[in-house]
């Protein structure tokens, strides 16, 4: 039997649960839960049963329930005779591990929570990472948490990533932390209120699933019926599913150029089929001209936004913005290109050999080099390739490697493709490389005008 004895102040209790004072406060101010006592004072005073009680509700929302489905659950098992402690049974190695685990010293702030959150995850510590987003779950909104929580944190580590500054694993690690918590606050949604269906995905090849995982939960909230179909779809397997739910909406998530590419394919299926099409993704918003190639609506910027404007595309139903054509000379060097790039790859490592580049961030850097020059002659411009340019500088530092030799590298390229592929089939992308180099030996003659300048 635990014992009921008013005995531990508010400090105390602290200490013992890791919970924040204004988060107990906010519990029992909405939940009722615990039911201190009240000193001479008019101190809280609590027992060793309202411990239990807390640390039970703290191992529910590790198991990824919400403190208010916690709550409801505690008081459904402790209906009659039962009791939630022997229903339940609390798991005291794994409770004495949250503890060891403090949260932030600098209060309830989420941008405080989202930095020990990151710093968590950088330690690969996953009980104080957990700790922290229950923490944040129980004292604000859940979809504050997710934007100003969960999203910052993972824009900023995938920012450490491209700066060297955080490994692969660690980028995983922490991706993998928020997904769970979105699979589980989605599993929790209240049922549908709505008529509407909308299928949530991401076209082939995109395996970034945080955005369309969180779309999937706001839309689930405002009570549509989502059918959530994660990453990678293939397109010709999408239309089985469209015939079997009849969506009123299909949201997509597209965050790479070539998976903007592929979302092309999907985009003109739907339209096919007489089935709307909505998308969004960091490639959009990065080069925003893209938006016209895509036969659909787009959602906007911010993820925020996705909500309402969903709302207003099922209310209004307008048609879906047209598509600009692929021209027959890029259709032509699309075709020409996918043939030859075997033959340009095997010439580049031949031509790098004796650079000192042989390294397997050159092997990446040319796997997503022809992997983009083919989606952007899918979608009908080589300007779109400018952003990749730059994200290969810092995937260059990632690896360790000098940004500028970057220009080795390019400059080994633009010999392969001049040996291998034909003047007029490949014109658009000779033309692309030259002028990409020729802007490069621009920028080389200012800088070192500017040292010369400097010297004297």
């Amino acid at each position: 039997m635990i014992d009921k004895t008013p005995t531990y102040n508010l400090k105390a209790v602290v200490q013992e649960t890791g919970l924040k004072p204004d988060t107990l406060r906010a519990w029992e101010r909405r939940y009722g839960i615990p039911e201190p006592d009240r000193s001479q004072g008019g101190h809280r005073l609590y027992s060793d049963y309202d411990i239990q009680i807390l640390k039970w509700l703290l191992a529910r929302q590790d198991e990824g329930l919400s403190i208010s489905r916690a709550v409801k659950l505690w008081h459904y098992l402790g209906k009659g005779n039962k009791d939630p402690f022997d229903e339940m049974p609390l798991d005291t190695e794994k409770l004495k591990e949250t503890v060891d685990y403090p949260l932030p010293d600098s209060g309830n702030r989420l941008s405080d929570l989202r930095n020990g959150w990151i710093d968590a995850c950088m330690n690969f510590n996953e009980m104080r990472a957990e700790a922290i987003l229950a923490q944040a779950f129980s004292y604000y909104p859940p979809e504050m948490v997710c934007f100003e929580l969960l999203q910052k944190a993972i824009v900023a580590i995938g920012a450490g990533w491209y700066a060297g500054e955080t490994t692969v694993q660690q980028e995983h690690f922490a991706s993998a932390l928020a997904l769970r918590r979105l699979d589980a606050l989605l599993a929790a949604a209240p049922p549908p209120t709505r008529p509407e269906r909308i299928i949530v995905g991401c076209p082939p090849k995109e395996t970034h699933t945080f955005s369309p995982l969180l779309i999937a939960y706001l839309l689930r909230r405002r009570g549509w019926h989502v059918v959530y179909l994660g990453a990678d779809v293939p397109t010709d397997r999408l239309q089985v599913t469209i015939a079997r739910t009849r969506p009123d909406l299909i949201v997509f998530s597209a965050q790479l150029l070539h998976t903007a590419a592929s979302l092309l394919d999907v985009a003109l299926l739907m339209r096919e089929k007489g089935a709307p099409l909505a998308y969004g993704g960091m490639v959009f918003n990065t080069n925003p001209t893209l938006r016209e190639r895509i036969p659909g609506h787009f959602l906007g910027e911010d993820l925020k936004q996705v909500t309402a404007a969903v709302e207003r595309l099922l209310a209004n139903r307008p048609e879906a913005p047209g598509a600009i054509s692929l021209s027959e000379e890029f259709q032509h060097a699309l075709g020409y290109f996918r043939e030859r790039a075997g033959l340009i790859d095997s010439e580049i490592w031949q031509r790098l050999s004796d650079t000192g580049l042989h390294h397997v961030g050159v092997a990446e850097a040319n796997r997503h080099m022809q992997r983009d020059i083919i989606a952007a002659l899918t979608l009908g411009d080589l300007d779109f390739l400018g952003h990749n340019i730059h994200w290969l500088e810092g995937l260059m530092v990632n690896y360790r490697i000098e940004a500028e030799k970057l220009y080795i590298y390019l400059d080994a390229y633009y010999a392969a493709a001049q040996k291998h592929l034909a003047a007029e089939a490949g014109r658009p992308v000779l033309l692309w490389l030259e002028q990409l180099l020729a802007t490069r030996d621009e920028l080389w003659t200012v800088q070192q005008y500017g040292q010369t300048v400097n010297a004297n």
